[in-house]
């Protein structure tokens, strides 16, 4: 009785005492899959067109596009101005490399003076366009290779490099003059006669009259091909050493050529990738980068004076602030005249005004924290300063350039007045700076950002893309010369990539949205006109799915600041969330247009579908919000960058009750690297990742990219430990996958290989890693994508998914 009691109770208490559970939705299903998400995008979404240019002539529109998926390498097309049906070019006319247009670059002289001709290289060689005649004419055909062509003032020769020199072809009679002599390696040294052989040559001609006069004659035939060969004027002979000659170029006078020579430091050791699976079935070796931290590799820029038969290197640290300790550094007590202090320093140019009187430099300092452009005396090498932009933390932004080079810079038509970008105003501009008087002259103005400006022919008015209308899309506009009222020329929300036409009449675009990759289109350049699609890419298969435009809002940051982000919201959630951290740091994408995420994209489609909510951060650090975004990572990456997915996942939880252990981070390269550091230094904010070809430890990745954020490991160690995953990496609690390719020679294999001998040591085990042969940084191949996100499905599914409930 007692037994048949006490089951009695428990039976009660099974019916009366169990908990009220709320009925769980059935599993949501999608119409799409991994697989066919991640098959060849040319056969599943369709291959969209790209490279959009006019002919010279203006009446034809050329693009890259390959509709069908099997002739890559024949897969030019052509539109006529007027619109109308894509035709494919002929191999016949492909391979003639019909001219075509690149903007009027005043100063340049690729056009004569009456802009009826034009010279241009293609494949190597040499051509001529008479655009009054539209006839093309092939000047060089030769194995050398030929490149930079240019007319001298008068129009009649063509200045060009050959070979690591300059020649002039003369158009009327098609005789090639060597204007340069420029060779590696060191002047060869006659070596003096030792005191014997003196004696014994002196001897022999004092006693010998045949062999006094075989010397005398020798003496007469040297002394009279020396005159023959001066007689010839021949350019005068340089030998730049064991660098490599770079920037040759020649003054419009012709009486001063530049160049620059450079090499690297015998410190900056290659890094090897072995690459397991190949054809010959023998382990191959990809070369691949230095790692962070190696010294500058030296520079010279030099000037020969081809009237005085002379050739001078310029001091570029004759510019002020060339010897700026860098604010870092003076924080550890580093004083100007220590050997920490010197900088190296690059330039770039010298560009030459149309009429030759003036010569612009743009040089930048290896920390990147310094960008000059200074006017240079060709006679005596003094730099006159005409604009600085100081950083703090590095140059960079839209026509300015985060890893070197000149930017957006070239002269107005008056040869007086040079253009060029700054973020001197936090925001990439467009300003002009007289050469003459200094004057500087701010174009565009704004919290917006300016790329990709180019003048008309007569230099009344600039062509350029803007963020002016929103941060998230890009539109053409136009303005006068001189600055004043922008036009906005593109209507319709989305991002375009234009080319004017010659005449400036009309725009080539390639316009594209969130769900619709690039297509090309025509329209009048005028306010908004309307525009003409010329190209159906997308199979129509692709297009069977209604593919979601994500809302773009914005939630406040812990600091504050409001910070944008795209959220897909399922008709029915199922109580989690995906956050997808975009790769590269400086990239933008929370946008209205087709991004490289475009596999993500429509993985996030589908996770949906499945009734998870996704988003998509442009975080601190992200391109497209101006200079204080872009640098606010400075000495700490996966700092503010990382705080704001932090915030995001506090956001979640407030907004839609998603709380942080039903939330997935994942991300690759950069933001595999953001997952890292949210999984180890803020793992009460998420419930799971995966985290691909990531970087684990700043100090094993390149100079270019690392230093501008981090300085050196040797100078800025503890900016490299608070940012390097790898020693933090005994947070760790909750699933992580590690996909990475064995080939990857940008993020090395060694980086996850470290990282994962570390969580080993740790005794850390809900962790995964997945290796992938045959691929490097960007996978190829469909079955490694496929491999690798069904690998992420199901992890999502099992660590903050409805499954795991």
């Amino acid at each position: 009785m007692l037994r048949a009691f006490r089951i009695g109770i428990v039976l009660l208490c099974f019916v009366w005492c169990a908990p009220i559970v709320t009925a769980q939705p059935a599993e949501q299903t999608s119409p799409l899959s991994v697989k066919q998400i991640m098959q060849d995008p040319a056969t599943w979404v369709g291959d969209w067109p790209e490279n959009v240019r006019w002919h010279e002539n203006g009446e034809t529109l050329y693009f890259d596009w390959n509709p069908t998926g099997k002739f890559p390498s024949d897969s030019l097309y052509k539109v006529s101005r007027d619109g109308g049906e894509p035709q494919k070019v002929s191999p016949q006319e492909r391979r003639s490399n019909p001219p075509t247009f690149g903007g009027w670059r005043h100063g340049e002289h690729v056009y004569t003076e009456n802009y009826r001709r034009k010279v241009y290289a293609a494949d190597g060689d040499l051509y001529l366009y008479n655009r009054r005649t539209e006839t093309q004419t092939r000047l060089t055909d030769t194995r050398a290779r030929e490149s930079g062509p240019r007319f001298d003032p008068d129009g009649e020769r063509v200045i060009f490099q050959r070979n690591g020199d300059l020649f002039a072809l003369t158009l009327s009679s098609g005789l090639v003059r060597q204007l340069t002599d420029l060779r590696p390696g060191s002047e060869p040294q006659e070596e003096e006669p030792t005191a014997q052989e003196k004696f014994l040559k002196e001897q022999q001609t004092a006693l010998f009259e045949t062999l006094k006069k075989q010397s005398e004659k020798q003496e007469k035939a040297e002394a009279a091909a020396k005159r023959d060969r001066q007689a010839d004027d021949p350019p005068p002979t340089f030998h730049y050493g064991d660098g490599q000659l770079q920037q040759l170029r020649l003054s419009p006078s012709e009486r001063f050529a530049t160049f620059s020579v450079e090499k690297e430091p015998p410190e900056a050791e290659q890094t090897v990738v072995a690459d397991y699976v190949t054809l010959s079935g023998f382990t191959k070796t990809l070369e691949a980068r230095p790692k962070v931290g190696i010294p500058p590799e030296t520079f010279a820029l030099y000037v020969q004076d081809l009237k005085r038969d002379t050739t001078y290197e310029v001091d570029l640290h004759q510019l002020p602030g060339a010897y700026d300790v860098p604010q870092y550094l003076k924080e550890k007590g580093v004083e100007q005249d220590s050997s920490e202090a010197k900088r190296a320093l690059y330039s770039y140019g010298p560009y030459w005004s149309p009429d030759g009187e003036h010569a612009v430099l743009v040089v930048r300092a290896d920390d990147n924290k310094d960008r000059w452009i200074v006017r240079l005396d060709p006679e005596t090498g003094d730099l006159t300063v005409l604009d600085r932009q100081h950083d703090d933390a590095w140059i960079g932004g839209p026509g300015i350039g985060s890893y070197g080079g000149p930017g957006t810079v070239g002269w107005m038509p008056d040869g007086n007045r040079f253009y060029f970008q700054s973020e001197a105003t936090g925001w990439s501009h467009l300003y002009t700076v007289n050469v003459e008087t200094g004057e500087t002259t701010q174009l565009t103005s704004g919290t917006f950002e300016v790329s990709d400006p180019h003048l008309s022919r007569d230099g009344a008015t600039w062509t350029f893309t803007s963020t002016e209308h929103s941060p998230h899309e890009r539109h053409v506009y136009r303005m006068p010369a001189d600055g004043g009222e922008r036009v906005r020329l593109t209507a319709e929300a989305g991002m375009y990539n234009a080319t004017v036409s010659p005449d400036g009449e009309r725009l080539g675009l390639l316009y594209e949205f969130t769900n619709a990759p690039p297509e090309v289109y025509l329209q009048n350049a005028t306010q908004q006109a309307s525009k003409t699609r010329i190209t159906r890419s997308t199979t129509e298969e692709w297009a069977s799915y209604d593919w979601r435009d994500p809302k773009i809002v914005r939630f406040e940051a812990s600091d504050g600041v409001p910070v944008p982000m795209q959220i897909f919201r399922p008709d029915t959630p199922n109580g989690a969330a995906v956050l997808f951290v975009h790769g590269a740091g400086y990239l933008q994408n929370v946008v209205k247009g087709w991004t490289p995420y475009f596999r993500e994209y429509m993985f996030h489609n589908m996770l949906t579908d499945l009734g998870y909510t996704v988003v998509n951060v442009d975080y601190r650090g992200s391109a497209g919000y101006g200079r204080d975004w872009r640098t606010a990572i400075y000495r700490h990456m996966g700092g503010r960058d990382l705080q704001d997915y932090v915030d995001v996942s506090g956001y979640l939880a407030d907004e839609y009750g998603i709380g942080p252990e039903r939330q997935f981070i994942y991300g690759g390269s950069y933001g595999g690297f953001m997952t890292l550091m949210g999984l180890f230094t803020a793992p009460d904010a998420f419930g799971g990742g995966a985290a691909l070809r990531s970087v684990t430890d700043w100090a094993h990745y390149n100079e270019v990219y690392t230093s501008n954020i981090l300085n050196h490991p040797q100078t800025d160690s503890i900016a490299y430990a608070r940012s390097s995953p790898i020693y933090h990496a005994e947070g760790l609690e909750d699933p992580l996958l590690m996909p990475h390719g064995l080939a990857d020679t940008n993020v090395h294999a060694q980086d996850i290989f470290r990282l994962t001998q570390r969580l080993i040591e740790l005794g850390k085990t809900d962790w995964e890693l997945a290796i992938y042969p045959v691929e490097g940084h960007g996978f190829e191949e469909p079955s490694s994508w496929t491999d690798e996100y069904r690998r992420i499905l199901e992890l999502i599914r099992t660590s903050v998914g409805p499954e795991d409930r």
